[in-house]
């Protein structure tokens, strides 16, 4: 049993550590990762430079492998190159910081993940509510359940399982929720700052906020404490609108 593991916020992220060392109990795991963290990088993918490879040791043991792309680079470059064949299960976690709403489509764990379904695997994303990180204990546990059950079951074809953990004591935990994602929108702005050197640049500064609070979204799920899992697929197509664009009468070339 086959599992590939890999994140967004790099081959040394303690998320990534605890997920793979809780996922070895169901099979034998290969971790696959960016070289350094790739938040919010969405599905980019390397076509311009070289790709490398790293393996990466401690103790004399390897741990896995690093690769200097992305994190959909790092997902191509496993399943394509390192393991001799696919694996049962993508794997993309444990993320430092929520994945709902919105940022599903800049997330690079949720991206991952979606590279992993684009291959024909059933693939999970992961998240823990802390961008400081935590207490991985029951996110894993947690992660692990649901492995066990989408190998067991499986998932729809296009199909993946965004999970989002609160960092909550484990008592404090309001339950498990399915979810939807989440209507939101990002309240930033760019704060101009200067260099040692006098010149201008700037960083990007806001929140994310939700514009519908209601309790079948992730977002409102998350922040009311229980543990969300939404199933999320990457067709984009806009369904309800096909009917109405239909009568645009874009077909006739002669018009202005």
């Amino acid at each position: 049993m086959a599992i590939l593991v890999t994140n967004d916020d790099g081959i040394y992220a303690p998320g990534l550590a605890a997920l793979a060392n809780g996922l070895r109990d169901i099979g034998d795991v290969v971790v696959v990762a960016p070289d350094r963290e790739q938040s919010a990088v969405g599905h980019s993918i390397t076509l311009s430079g070289p790709l490398r490879i790293t393996e990466i040791e401690r103790g004399n043991k390897n741990i896995g492998y690093s690769c200097n792309g992305t994190p959909a680079d790092a997902v191509k470059l496993a399943i394509k190159v390192i393991m001799p064949e696919p694996p049962e299960l993508v794997v993309s976690g444990i993320n430092m910081g929520a994945n709902v709403g919105a940022s599903l489509i800049y997330s690079g764990t949720v991206s991952a993940a979606t590279e992993g379904t684009l291959l024909g695997i059933p693939s999970i994303a992961v998240s823990l509510d802390n961008r400081m990180g935590g207490d991985w204990d029951l996110a894993v546990r947690f992660t692990k359940k649901v492995a066990r059950m989408v190998l067991e079951k499986g998932l729809p074809t296009g199909v993946l399982l965004n999970i989002n953990i609160p960092d909550l004591p484990e008592k404090k935990i309001a339950g498990i929720k399915i979810t939807q994602q989440g209507k939101t929108n990002f309240n930033d702005f760019f704060e101009k700052r200067e260099d040692p050197r006098g010149q201008p640049y700037y960083w990007m500064c806001g929140t994310m906020e939700s514009d519908a609070n209601k309790p079948e979204h992730d977002i409102t799920a998350l922040k009311s404490g229980f543990i969300t899992v939404t199933p999320v697929h990457y067709d984009l197509t806009a369904y309800e609108f096909l009917e109405e664009l239909a009568n645009w009468a874009l077909s006739d070339l002669r018009g202005e």
